[in-house]
């Protein structure tokens, strides 16, 4: 695989103990939930709304980590914090990379579904 987006040891341990059917209604629910969170993170910005931008930030860090996506995971707990100090006027050069890691992990996601 080219660029590996996912830590395939976590995603195999959801796989396990999600059961191999299971996982891919958890990877349909996650790719149907992620950019609606991101959609949501942008309106938040656009209206100043730094509690609802650190929800959603917070919602998208916590499921994409849940399947190994750590990059993404990442990025979404900087805007978290941006959200939680009130700092998002500083978000706006940080969301290209946020949308090419949820980009990136979701085309993996697909590939793993059967």
């Amino acid at each position: 695989m080219p660029n590996m987006e996912l830590d395939m040891k976590t995603f195999e341990e959801l796989k396990a103990m999600s059961g191999t059917d299971f996982i891919d209604e958890l990877v349909d629910t996650f790719l149907d939930d992620a950019p609606k969170l991101l959609k949501e993170m942008k309106a938040a910005l656009k209206a100043d709304d730094a509690d609802t931008f650190r929800r959603a930030a917070h919602s998208l860090k916590s499921n994409s980590a849940t399947f190994g996506a750590n990059r993404l995971s990442g990025l979404a707990r900087e805007m978290e914090i941006l959200g939680k100090e009130h700092r998002l006027s500083e978000v706006e050069g940080k969301l290209p990379p946020l949308e090419e890691a949820l980009q990136s992990a979701s085309d993996e996601l697909k590939g793993l579904r059967k």
